[in-house]
């Protein structure tokens, strides 16, 4: 399954001229051995399909292909990789095809006729990969997210799994626990849908070129049931304006829930008995269950 001789990736970015642009906020990972470190967290691929967000030169794309993947298919919006890329898929006798496009506007449903569709218990034969542009990782991770429950996109195939970069504070929101500093809206989100977990570390210096934040790699496990029994489109409502104030006590960011009825924040933590003075970084998946479901109720009586 090994390539053929090929340019390394240090004479690819020289042959094609290529640097990173700061305002697509490129960082290039370039080391092998963190390359192949990623896909070796990603799981076994050898029975697997992948789809790679934001290939760049092609070192991570090289080692997904070298773990054994049955096909990769990368997506990279910058037009200046799209010809060494094709010169790696020409050499890949067909397990490797690259997409110039936007991954948070690309159909990888589409891209993927091979890959069977199989029962929400199962392991999917997709997973995704890559080492995420920062602008773009919150906004491709929640885009995920409404995904995951409707089974659409990624998740048409079944319970994809995830393996992708993050800037480090992000990924501390990501995966903090109740009464962490670093709770958010994307905590209580991922860990409602997902069993995330931190696998190491990328100093900022691994970089090409180097940036100013450390990041790290966190692999992603859709449940089999989510942990609340609520729409995600509730959860992300009230999630959304009760982390508004983050540094204040909840009833305060629950009237964002009520515009026009403020009455009703009385009324939303008397059902889910649930204490208003509290600080939204204090509660668990289960209370913010509890506070959907009033939320929900409380809507739907306004309607």
């Amino acid at each position: 399954m090994r390539l053929p001789p090929l340019p390394t990736i240090t004479e690819i970015i020289k042959l094609y001229r290529l640097s990173a642009k700061a305002q697509l906020s490129q960082n290039f990972l370039l080391d092998m051995n963190l390359t192949d470190k990623m896909v070796r967290c990603a799981g076994d691929l050898s029975d697997k399909f992948a789809c790679e967000v934001g290939c760049g030169p092609g070192s991570l794309t090289r080692s997904i292909l070298h773990a054994g993947v049955k096909q990769v298919v990368g997506v990279e919006k910058d037009h200046r990789f799209i010809p060494s890329l094709e010169l790696l898929a020409n050499a890949s006798n067909g397990r490797f095809i690259v997409k110039h496009d936007d991954i948070l506007k690309f159909d990888i449903e589409a891209a993927f006729p091979l890959v069977q569709k199989r029962a929400w218990e199962d392991d999917s034969q997709l997973c995704l990969i890559g080492n995420l542009p920062f602008n773009v990782s919150i906004p491709l991770l929640l885009q995920w997210l409404r995904a995951m429950p409707i089974r659409h996109g990624p998740f048409s195939f079944g319970r994809s799994t995830m393996t992708l970069t993050f800037q480090k504070e992000v990924a501390e929101r990501i995966t903090a626990p109740p009464n962490h500093s670093q709770r958010s809206r994307l905590s209580v989100m991922v860990q409602h849908l997902c069993d995330v977990k931190w696998v190491f570390d990328l100093p900022s210096s691994v970089f090409v070129p180097r940036p100013k934040v450390n990041a790290a790699v966190l692999h992603f496990v859709p449940l089999v049931v989510p942990v609340l029994d609520v729409p995600f489109d509730i959860l992300e409502i009230v999630v959304k304006s009760v982390f508004n104030f983050r540094r204040k006590i909840i009833s305060k960011g629950a009237r964002l829930l009520f515009p026009e009825s403020p009455d009703l924040v009385s009324n939303l933590f008397s059902m889910s008995d649930i204490n208003p003075q509290l600080r939204a970084q204090q509660l668990t998946l289960e209370q913010w269950g509890r506070l959907c479901t009033a939320y929900a109720q409380l809507r739907k009586d306004l309607m």
